[in-house]
């Protein structure tokens, strides 16, 4: 039952939430002039109540009738409701995509801290394979790897740098090598490509590692523990004939593929037989200058840098089916067959067929992916001279007369004048010049190189060396550290650029 209205403005809300009949009749009732429900035969209040109802939802739907007759109201109603709804799903996006760039963050920084995905165009695409042939490498002694973080592990390195030396780019500021060039014996200059130190270090690594632990051929003895020219020169020693030849650019001639195909031969993973195939080689590149930037571009291939430690023992493997083939065909031919470096060395009888043995070498060699050098072919025969790798093998393996005629020359003009314009080789220091050849007598002839390293000796007692040899640079960058040479049969200085880094 309602109650009085407190005021005239109350009941002026009543009637327009109602109808004045109602407000009438609930007045009425509640003074007492009407029951609360209908008992005559003409009672209004239901009907009242009803038409109340009526009102009320008549009132809601003209309310209604005249929101969709304004029409720019709708459409503003309708565009504040999208224009929210917009904006909720935008921040949703907007917190999906972050929350989705953290996860990937995360996955990135945990991928970069456990494996190796890329590593430039025409590289990266074995380094998802990460199984080794555990068999392989069980067999030859080698050490168990599978992925790069296994390798990084091992070498005591940071993943970020085993990517960083082994990333391999078209153009870079970055050069992991500083280069400059040797003169040549024959004439005109060799390209040497020495590793900085952190590159260094892991190419040592390999080779210690790696490389030293596997056999190679027994006629190779170049680079070989316990082997050296004079073991090279040895079987070759009385021979009737002697033929040398060389391989023409033989380290740039073992690709980046050739050298993959090293390690991946030996049991190691297409991801770890990639990072070491790129550790192990350089791009041929030249420096370009722009805008006061110095930039290393790419012009050709990977290849084997020389000066790299790890280069020598890449080569002997990879010469292993040359080097057999040789022997095959010199064991055909009754000869003898060594091989140091590049230096391909064949001796025998009179009655030799030279000219067969060259046409069959030239053709093996082809086969194996490598080419003789056209003008560094020589066929020496009795009574002349007969060298190998610059040693005299005539009756015994030994350095020619001639040459030992000049060293003592030159040993004696330095124990009477001193060092001042006397010149031995090509290095600017004759006391550490000298020195190194006799040395080099030494390991040839022991019984002559003592006294003649007694002298040297005395010399370098008597004036010392000047500073470490350093060759003339092609870039920018210093060298970090220089090593020996090794001298020449005829006197000249020549660099052991292999030891040299």
């Amino acid at each position: 039952m309602s109650r009085q209205p407190e005021n005239r403005q109350a009941l002026y809300d009543r009637i327009r939430e109602s109808t004045r009949d109602e407000v009438i009749l609930e007045e009425m009732i509640r003074l007492g002039f009407w029951p609360l429900q209908g008992v005559l035969p003409e009672d209004p209040a239901d009907e009242i109540r009803r038409r109340a109802k009526l009102e009320t939802e008549l009132n809601e739907l003209r309310t209604q009738d005249r929101q969709l007759h304004n029409i720019e109201a709708l459409k503003r109603e309708v565009r504040k409701k999208r224009l929210a709804e917009s904006r909720q799903r935008q921040q949703e996006t907007k917190e999906r995509r972050e929350q989705e760039r953290l996860a990937r963050a995360k996955a990135w920084r945990e991928q970069q801290a456990s494996r190796i995905g890329y590593l430039g165009q025409g590289v990266s695409g074995g380094l998802n394979h990460t199984a080794s042939d555990v068999a392989k490498l069980e067999q030859t002694g080698l050490p168990l790897l599978h992925t790069p973080l296994d390798l990084a592990n091992a070498m005591e390195i940071s993943l970020s740098r085993l990517r960083f030396l082994a990333f391999t780019r078209t153009t870079s500021k970055v050069s992991h090598y500083v280069q400059f060039h040797l003169p040549k014996k024959s004439g005109g200059q060799r390209l040497i490509s020495a590793p900085k130190a952190r590159l260094k270090a892991v190419q040592n690594w390999i080779l210690r590692n790696i490389l030293e632990r596997l056999p190679i051929h027994d006629t190779a003895h170049g680079f070989v523990p316990r082997r050296s020219i004079v073991t090279n020169a040895t079987p070759h020693v009385g021979a009737e004939v002697v033929v040398n030849l060389d391989l023409k650019d033989f380290f740039p001639t073992v690709s980046y593929k050739r050298v993959k195909g090293l390690f991946r031969s030996l049991g190691y993973s297409d991801a770890l037989a990639t990072i070491m195939g790129l550790l192990s080689t350089e791009p041929r590149s030249r420096p370009v200058e722009l805008d006061g930037e110095v930039y290393q571009v790419a012009v050709d291939e990977r290849v084997l840098p020389q000066g790299s430690p790890a280069s020598p023992a890449i080569t002997n493997l990879i010469c292993r089916g040359l080097d057999q083939r040789l022997t095959n065909i010199s064991t055909k031919l009754g000869l003898a067959y060594t091989r140091y470096a590049d230096d391909l060395s064949f001796s025998g009888n009179r009655q030799a067929d030279v000219g067969k043995l060259l046409r069959q070498v030239k053709h093996a060699v082809a086969e194996e992916g490598f080419s003789v050098h056209p003008k560094k072919t020589r066929v020496f025969r009795k009574p002349n001279r007969q060298e190998v790798t610059g040693i005299v093998v005539n009756e015994k393996a030994t350095i020619s007369r001639r040459t030992l005629r000049r060293f003592r020359a030159v040993l004696f003009q330095l124990e009477q004048d001193g060092p001042e314009g006397i010149k031995w080789g090509q290095s600017d220091d004759p006391i550490a010049a000298v020195e190194g050849f006799a040395n080099y007598v030494a390991m040839v002839n022991p019984d002559k190189g003592i006294l003649l390293q007694a002298r040297a000796a005395a010399l370098v007692e008597r004036y010392g060396r000047k500073t470490a040899f350093r060759p003339k640079q092609t870039t920018a960058n210093p060298p970090e550290e220089a090593g020996t040479s090794e001298p020449e049969p005829d006197g000249s200085k020549k660099k052991n650029w292999w030891k040299i880094w």
